[in-house]
């Protein structure tokens, strides 16, 4: 009888264990999923503001120059094209995420071409609203590469624990899926040809 009872209590300490420390795993595993979501709703905050401001921007440089409509028209269908891309925190693998990358970066062409443009108006340069509207826009672009950097960061630390032993096991088990990164533009490993 003494016998069997330590048995018994030992087997129920053992599966105490198992348990113990698979719901840890499981705990974790939830935790840095919902950090790597975090981490894109603030991506997604950095690429509405931009897209908030192009209005603006676009308003301000057509009421104040004979303007080429074919680059503002450029800019407003880019920006509809990349606010219409949205992609599911829980479903960020590697082709929700490119699409969503063309879309910005066809954006940001879109914006590039549109300060091209602008540097043949020097009265437009000189407008105070205008020069607000692109120093927003450049703290825009910068705050963009930080929380990138800051995404792909959080979904490393996701993926890792993700890939380790045995919490892959546990991972399949439970359907946690690795998360894509951010990847540089194509073309973005050549430097851009400066002539004078």
């Amino acid at each position: 009888m003494k016998k069997s009872l330590i048995i018994l209590l030992v087997v129920a300490g053992a599966i105490l264990l198992i348990v113990m420390s698979l719901s840890g795993r499981y705990n974790k595993l939830v935790t840095l999923e919902e950090s790597v979501t975090a981490a894109w709703s603030q991506v997604e905050n950095v690429y509405q503001r931009r897209a908030d401001l192009i209005p603006n921007l676009v308003n301000t440089v057509k009421g104040y120059a004979d303007f080429e409509q074919s680059t503002l028209t450029q800019v407003i269908e880019a920006r509809s094209k990349a606010t219409s891309v949205t992609i599911d925190p829980t479903n960020l693998n590697e082709a929700s995420m490119q699409q969503f990358q063309q879309a910005q970066e066809g954006l940001g062409s879109a914006l590039s071409r549109l300060m091209v443009v602008v540097e043949r108006y020097p009265d437009l340069k000189a407008n105070q609203n205008f020069m607000d509207l692109q120093a927003q826009l450049e703290g825009t672009e910068n705050r963009i590469t930080v929380e990138r950097r800051a995404f792909n960061e959080t979904a490393q630390a996701y993926n890792t624990h993700l890939r380790t032993f045995p919490n892959n096991i546990i991972a399949g088990l439970f359907g946690f899926d690795k998360k894509a990164y951010f990847q540089a533009e194509s073309g973005a490993e050549k430097a851009p040809e400066v002539q004078f």
